[in-house]
């Protein structure tokens, strides 16, 4: 979904990097209240393993490739200001040094990917934990879901700044349709990721997952009031 230079007018272009830098601003300010000095190296492993992520393609068909956005998985893990901080920081990496999304459409990228897809993603991990059983183990089908919708979302999004300000001679009924059918795929590739990632952080230490952590915390309530009783 790495959106290049030119593809978006100046215009538009300025605006999402108005969004974008204005998002990074609050996620500053937002992410202390996520992380703690147990929980702040957690933001690192993210960064990292979505930039390694992002970098291994898979093939969707008709010569098409996609490849891991990594916002609900950031979002779940580390919370969603925090994500939108790694996020940030592996698009502003590929932008500079790897010609991966281009420069001046970096504000674009962080809006859809960072911004979008780390909320659009755990606010629909949030809503499918609140049906689930209010244990760890659906954390992980939880945060697939997320993830599964968040590609498509994000890629709604980006059809709604392309028929504002495209540069494309292309009808936007088309580019509506192209983009939530092959990024709809995508979406199960990334939901498979997502969920098996988040599954083994919760197996081993569900104390470090951001999504998990409410009821880590109520069941150590638990143990401490059986304990004194």
């Amino acid at each position: 979904m790495h959106v290049p230079d030119g593809f978006l007018d100046a215009p538009t272009s300025v605006v999402t990097g108005v969004v974008a830098a204005g998002g990074v601003a609050v996620a500053l300010r937002k992410a202390r209240g996520e992380l703690d000095d147990r929980t702040a190296p957690m933001a690192g492993l993210v960064a990292a393993f979505i930039f390694a992520g992002q970098m291994i393609n898979f093939p969707v068909g008709a010569g098409t490739s996609g490849h891991l956005l990594g916002g609900a998985l950031a979002a779940v893990l580390v919370g969603p200001w925090t994500g939108a901080l790694c996020l940030s920081v592996v698009l502003l990496v590929q932008a500079l040094f790897m010609a991966d999304g281009g420069v001046t459409a970096l504000g674009t990228n962080i809006t859809l990917m960072g911004l979008v897809g780390c909320f659009a993603g755990y606010a629909v991990f949030r809503l499918v934990s609140a049906v689930l059983p209010r244990r760890t183990s659906s954390v992980a089908p939880a945060a697939a879901v997320g993830a599964l919708v968040s590609v498509p979302v994000a890629a709604a999004v980006f059809t709604l700044l392309f028929a504002v300000g495209g540069t494309a001679p292309v009808d936007t009924g088309a580019v509506l349709t192209a983009m939530l059918g092959w990024h709809t795929v995508i979406g199960v590739g990334e939901a498979v990721v997502t969920g098996l990632v988040v599954a083994s952080v919760v197996a081993a230490r569900p104390d470090l997952v951001h999504g998990a952590r409410h009821l880590v915390e109520t069941r150590e309530l638990e143990i401490r009031k059986a304990a004194t009783t």
